[in-house]
């Protein structure tokens, strides 16, 4: 894991490198509830790699929980971003500002997480 430190209200966990290691620790330490998914993940990608001859489902494995840990491992932003989601998913107002939203902290996970 790559340590940074973000002073006080910074991330819960460094950033883990891009291994399937290293992500099952960094979501064990974040949301130890979300393992067993990340397991069920990590099966599927592995049988999907094998059936397919191509490294195309492991590193969609990476990809997905690289973010989740990146948007995770900052409390407020995880919360920030699930607020989001709700407010798109009620369908009770205009959802373009959340959605842009939505996107601009996905892009900056992505970078964060070196994707």
């Amino acid at each position: 894991m790559s340590a940074r430190p973000d002073g006080p209200y910074g991330p819960l966990i460094p950033m883990p490198a891009l291994t399937p290691d290293a992500l099952r620790e960094a979501v064990s330490r974040i949301a130890p509830s979300r393992v067993p998914a990340l397991t069920r993940h990590l099966f599927e990608a592995t049988t999907n790699a094998q059936q397919t001859q191509s490294l195309a489902p492991l590193r969609a494995f990476v990809h997905s929980w690289a973010v989740f840990v990146a948007i995770e491992r900052h409390p407020e932003r995880a919360a920030r971003l699930r607020e989001l989601e709700r407010i798109v998913d009620a369908g009770e107002q205009d959802p373009a500002d959340a959605i842009v939203e939505i996107t601009r902290i996905r892009a900056a996970t992505e970078a964060e997480a070196g994707l």
